[in-house]
């Protein structure tokens, strides 16, 4: 491999690694002069951490190392979390996350039940879900998508990797009506919830005024 070519090798490892959040392939091409062949080398990178203590993987277009799944469980450090997410927050969730981009109202319709602002407030709070675009329709309704840091903390590389309704249907977790109607959370995610109480939660945030 020619000088120039270990060089921006170097400079890909060395951002990534400096990023506090996956780093994508238009960030990267900031730093490197045009033309380059960043996926070329990002595949070259990711292949001499292959095996290693860290990986470099691709998070839903997204670039950063990580710790090895094989030894994910030697890393594991339990403490006890006070805030927990309540059961109707990890329901919003999940819906979200298989119907995206879905509004406010289509969400309640799916949970038969009104969701409220401290819900939805939770999740922006913990970097899962965020704002989508306006439906082009009456009211130009606001929609919800999930965001990377869903993915990366979940251990997803895309929304493809979700269970898959069958999966889902054989755990329980879906009956036969056409969407999700309620989801256990410890099933589904492996987070712990609260009390159960739903939608007790509130944040106040800007943007979600009128909502």
């Amino acid at each position: 491999m020619d000088n120039n070519k270990n060089n921006l090798i170097r400079l890909l490892e060395a951002i990534i690694f400096a990023s506090s959040e996956p780093v994508s392939v238009s960030q990267l091409s900031e730093y490197l002069p045009e033309n380059t062949k960043i996926l070329d080398l990002l595949e070259i990178l990711k292949d001499h951490y292959a095996g290693r203590g860290v990986n470099l993987i691709d998070i839903n277009g997204k670039w950063a190392f990580r710790t090895s799944a094989d030894l994910a469980e030697y890393m594991n450090i339990e403490k006890q979390v006070n805030k927990k997410l309540s059961r109707a927050a990890m329901e919003t969730l999940a819906i979200i996350a298989y119907h995206q981009p879905i509004t406010r109202a289509e969400i309640e319709n799916i949970r038969g039940v009104g969701t409220h602002k401290g819900t939805l407030d939770a999740l922006i709070e913990v970097g899962w879900v965020k704002p989508g675009r306006r439906r082009e329709t009456l009211g130009r309704p606001l929609t919800w998508v999930t965001t990377t840091r869903f993915l990366d903390h979940f251990s997803l590389e895309s929304l493809m990797d979700l269970p898959g309704m069958d999966e889902m249907k054989a755990s329980g977790l879906l009956d036969r009506r056409p969407a999700i109607d309620t989801v256990h959370k410890d099933d589904l995610f492996g987070v712990s919830s609260g009390s159960g109480q739903d939608d007790n939660q509130s944040v106040e945030h800007e943007y979600m005024k009128g909502l």
